[in-house]
């Protein structure tokens, strides 16, 4: 790879950045909301260098072309003889190449500016660790609205942690993402992916859901319920079953930030 392509491929992967960080909040699918500034200074710090390196390696070897007849312009050395300026790689300049292998850099980089891969789904959720919420050490009322709106892992701890079984007998409103059981119990996962830092430290959150058909896997929806006793532990119990008897289901747009464990809003 000659270095003018590869000031071309910085050029390109700094415009591709930039596009997922300034002009849309595709980033969102890869990282966390605060790393925006990061990625924008990345982003213009690869663009500079591209620039630079265009500049270095491309402009001023044109310039001496044009000014010098044909070659490197020439210059005489210590013989009295003529240097033509050939040096490097044998092509007339000093440009210096690149394993081919490196052309494969350009497939993300244009994977970013023309479809950019989507955000962690199914696939994944159902291969994670799933469930890991913290512990809470008190568990405010829950709204009087009925459903009550809940984030998911709001009612993961609820339902394993809080003994003052506020969940009992109450109606509850989720939103997440379809994820299909593997075993033959019944019922699907309503599931969220939440990161830390980016996509590749992700976790994942299920509830179960029971009586009603599974959507397509990696569905938007929103389900309302009640929580779900079966499997013998008792609600405010570490062995309790984190699942809802589904009394609605219904589909809604994939969120800005997939990986944003919030509080639905209310219809």
């Amino acid at each position: 790879m000659r270095r003018h392509i590869q000031a071309a491929l910085l050029l390109l992967t700094g415009a591709a950045v930039l596009h997922i960080s300034v002009l849309s909040q595709v980033y969102l699918r890869y990282v966390k909301e605060g790393l925006r500034p990061f990625l924008i200074a990345s982003a213009v710090l690869l663009l500079v260098l591209g620039v630079v390196g265009a500049v270095r390696d491309g402009l001023p070897f044109a310039a001496r072309r044009d000014s010098g007849g044909g070659m490197d312009g020439g210059h005489a050395d210590g013989d009295g003889g003529v240097d033509g300026g050939c040096h490097g790689d044998g092509d007339g300049h000093g440009h210096g190449s690149g394993p081919r292998v490196a052309w494969l850099l350009f497939l993300p980089v244009l994977g970013l500016l023309l479809y950019a891969p989507p955000a962690l789904g199914s696939y994944t959720a159902a291969r994670e660790t799933d469930n890991a919420v913290a512990r809470v050490s008190e568990f405010h009322r829950l709204p009087d609205a009925d459903p009550a709106p809940l984030a998911l892992s709001g009612f993961i701890a609820r339902v394993q942690q809080d003994r003052d079984r506020s969940l009992a007998g109450r109606t509850v409103l989720m939103t997440g993402f379809v994820t299909p059981a593997k075993d033959r119990a019944g019922g699907w996962y309503l599931t969220r992916l939440v990161v830390s830092c980016c996509a590749a430290d992700s976790r994942s959150l299920r509830v179960r859901v029971h009586g009603a058909p599974a959507p397509p896997a990696d569905t938007w929806v929103t389900v309302t319920g009640t929580w779900h006793p079966g499997g013998g532990g008792k609600l405010g119990t570490a062995t309790a079953s984190v699942a809802v008897d589904a009394r609605t289901v219904d589909r809604v747009p994939e969120p800005v930030n997939p990986y944003q464990d919030t509080t639905p809003l209310l219809p």
